[in-house]
Formats: structure tokens, C-alpha cells, sequence
């Protein structure tokens, strides 16, 4: 992190909730929109078909129902489908969606 300046969390997470479907299909292609939710293969195990991983496009919230993997927002997802830190998460989503990463 640059001295003196936090990352701005919850602002980089209201960015990628108003992406939230371009960045659903870009990271999980081979899901389907049903309703507000993204429905998609867990691409961290051997899922053989979508369903209990499940990602909410309006809050950003996610879970797979099968492993009880769950986050709160988009920036969580980036950290756990590409092995990242938060940290790093959040300032790869803010560059993807157009916004600083820093408050």
C-alpha cells in the first residue's frame, strides 16, 4: 500500500457492482443469469454443472453452496477465483471498472 493513502474498499466495491454482469461473464463464462443472481461453476473445483456456486449481482454477494465458500462483494470473489490478497484484489477490480483504488 502507498504510505499515507487506504484503499478505498467500499468505493472500488460499488464501482464493480454496477459492472457487476460484464464482470460475472468475463470471470465466469460459462454461467447463466437467472434473476439477479449469476449461476456458474465453481472454476476452484471440479464442478461438473452451475448451480450451487452463485453470485448476487446487485449486493456482489457470493457463495458456493456445496463448499461453503461465501464473500461479500465482487473484490472478494476477485481474491478468491485468482488466489489474491484483498489488497491486491481491490486494486485489480478498481483499475478493471475505471476507478483509483485509493481513498
Amino acid at each position: 500500500m502507498r504510505r499515507g493513502r487506504r484503499i478505498a474498499f467500499n468505493s472500488i466495491a460499488a464501482a464493480a457492482r454496477s459492472s457487476a454482469d460484464a464482470i460475472v461473464t468475463r470471470w465466469l463464462p460459462d454461467g447463466r443469469r437467472e434473476g439477479r443472481e449469476w449461476v456458474a461453476k465453481n472454476p476452484k473445483r471440479g464442478d461438473s454443472r452451475p448451480g450451487s456456486f452463485k453470485v448476487n449481482l446487485s449486493s456482489g454477494r457470493w457463495g458456493d453452496f456445496a463448499t461453503g465458500d461465501k464473500g461479500g462483494d465482487l473484490i472478494a470473489l476477485a481474491a478468491f477465483l485468482f488466489d489474491m490478497k484483498q489488497d491486491e484484489a481491490a486494486r485489480s477490480v478498481a483499475e478493471m471498472v475505471g476507478v483509483d483504488a485509493y481513498e
